[in-house]
């Protein structure tokens, strides 16, 4: 039999055990930020429990939240620094990187602070070789491709001087940059 859980606005001891157990379950698979955290409780919570007022809805997810700094399981701080060095393997600029972040609940600061040393230059060479654009390339350069890489590129995030840099390098420098890594502070 269903508890009446509309008579108050704090939840139920069984609530609160379920909020724990989905924490655990979900921090278990994959790193979370805390929006994604407290988004995906409150969302699991109104589809288990009927009739469910917002207030226990927050009070779960909050606890959650909880729950997780308490266990060492949330931490936007190292997930802004995976998330950015994940990006510049990808291929993708800092605008890109930061606004993913954003995008998925980290504060400003945070994303700023973790973007603040992406090395855009290796970034772009990454996606050159992605895409077969400047030094990778295949075929002969005419004003139309030259167009559409760089165009490629701005959408990406990169600058005009990036661009630029990355399609005038030569398949040797290219794949030594690559090779170098992603540095710090360029």
């Amino acid at each position: 039999m269903e508890e009446d859980i509309t008579t108050s606005d704090t939840p139920t001891p069984r609530m609160f055990s379920w909020a724990r157990n989905s924490t655990i379950y979900r921090i278990e698979r994959r790193m979370h930020t805390e929006k994604q955290l407290f988004d995906a409780i409150s969302r699991k919570a109104r589809q288990k429990f009927e009739g469910i007022t917002d207030a226990q809805v927050k009070a779960l997810a909050e606890s959650a939240v909880k729950f997780a700094y308490d266990n060492g399981a949330l931490d936007d701080v190292a997930f802004a620094e995976m998330g950015t060095r994940s990006g510049m393997r990808g291929g993708r600029s800092k605008r890109a990187i930061a606004q993913k972040l954003t995008q998925k609940g980290i504060a400003r600061d945070t994303v700023a602070e973790a973007v603040a040393d992406a090395d855009d230059l290796y970034a772009a060479v990454v996606l050159a070789r992605k895409r077969a654009f400047g030094p990778f390339r295949r075929r002969e350069l005419d004003d139309k491709i030259k167009a559409k890489e760089m165009s490629a590129f701005a959408r990406g995030g990169f600058s005009f001087e990036i661009g630029k840099r990355v399609l005038q390098m030569s398949l040797d420098e290219a794949q030594e940059r690559l090779a170098e890594g992603p540095a710090t502070g360029r």
